[in-house]
């Protein structure tokens, strides 16, 4: 199969599809690759290395979209790259459509077969080709919040671990997943005072075993997350309904009753932000503030660390995407947790909970691959 990396465009996202080390994966499984000139440069992988890694290094992403069987990306595609794919085209990338109603119209126009790493799954009901995203948007989430929480940013002025004779910042993680326990677990490390919220008895009981007490955990009701929320001195959203849009657990009246200059952190803002305030902001202009709280609230967080993120991503991907190189569409009919991955298919939206979030018609992806 011929499979197409072009250099990704959002703003200030540095990471890519393939790296070096992937794109020889792919040429010794027998694969064409072609490689859009400079897609690597955010991770410091010139085009001489791609070429001795085996790939062709295409001019343009024009040129990548014509002629490749398979578009391996790490963003959802911009409208001008949605635009430039084409029906029996499979794209393999992060899409949260669930979010972008528009990103969905272009991909259903295309006729292109979308496969989005969030929603594959594994054996275990987990999502492995989001896990590594989220582990590092986890971490990143704590350093971010570190920062905004400094004077000069709008912040409260807190270190987040304070000093001999001084308090620590008060840190509240909603959400008990991957996110939400690199983020505890950072906070935690720096001598912040962490709470969990989480609607899983047997997740907090896990949590619980991994920190040793040294985490507060708590069952998620509305009473829990106003306590700690309005305690605060940092907020991180790290809830995840697979493919569906996040649900609002902070609400704007809620900002009122927060400390001024508190901080949250909207990880979940590629899945529309578990805060009503929130909306989507760039590592640019990454903070915003309302009613006195500083929102961040950056929908490519990972792009902040690409070397990390493009390495921790493809060792996640690389199964998956020479399965579908090797294969095709057959790998998705073959394999449940790839299928769980099929977003949309020749017109079609074959992802029900992000199909419902949209209130687009849903296609189951079995009877779609069928027809």
């Amino acid at each position: 199969m011929r499979v197409g990396v072009p250099k990704e465009i959002k703003t200030h996202e540095y990471r890519v599809g393939l790296t070096p080390g992937a794109v020889r994966e792919y040429v010794h499984a027998g694969h064409q690759v072609l490689v859009e000139t400079t897609a690597g440069s955010g991770i410091g992988a010139d085009d001489e290395t791609y070429r001795k890694a085996g790939a062709t290094i295409a001019g343009s992403a024009a040129e990548v979209f014509a002629a490749a069987d398979m578009i391996v990306k790490v963003k959802e595609p911009q409208p001008n790259e949605w635009v430039k794919l084409r029906p029996g085209q499979i794209l393999f990338t992060y899409l949260h459509l669930a979010a972008d109603p528009d990103q969905a119209r272009g991909l259903l126009a295309s006729g292109c077969t979308a496969i989005a790493y969030e929603t594959v799954t594994d054996a275990h009901g987990g999502l492995p080709l989001l896990a590594p995203m989220s582990e590092v948007a986890g971490r990143l989430s704590i350093e971010a919040a570190g920062n905004a929480l400094q004077r000069h940013r709008g912040g409260r002025g807190l270190l987040l671990g304070g000093v001999p004779g001084v308090a620590p910042a008060r840190v509240a993680v909603l959400g008990g997943g991957v996110v939400g326990t690199h983020a505890a677990r950072m906070a935690a490390g720096l001598g912040a005072e962490v709470a969990v919220l989480d609607r899983s008895l047997p997740r907090l009981r896990e949590l619980d075993e991994l920190f040793q007490g040294r985490v507060r955990t708590r069952f998620s009701t509305l009473e829990a997350v106003e306590t700690e929320v309005f305690s605060a001195d940092v907020v991180i959203g790290a809830v995840l309904i697979a493919g569906a849009t996040a649900p609002k657990l902070v609400t704007r009246a809620m900002l009122k009753s927060m400390r001024r200059g508190a901080v949250i952190v909207d990880v979940a803002i590629d899945q529309g932000g578990c805060f009503e305030t929130s909306h989507p902001t760039t590592h640019a202009a990454p903070t915003f503030e309302v009613d006195g709280v500083i929102h961040y609230c950056v929908a490519n967080m990972p792009g902040a660390v690409p070397l990390t993120s493009s390495e921790a991503l493809n060792n996640a991907t690389l199964p998956f995407g020479l399965a579908l190189a090797r294969k095709g569409l057959a790998a998705v009919a073959e394999n449940p947790h790839l299928r769980a991955g099929l977003n949309i298919h020749r017109g079609r939206f074959t992802h029900k909970a992000a199909a419902e979030s949209l209130g687009l018609p849903f296609s189951p992806a079995d009877e779609t691959i069928a027809a």
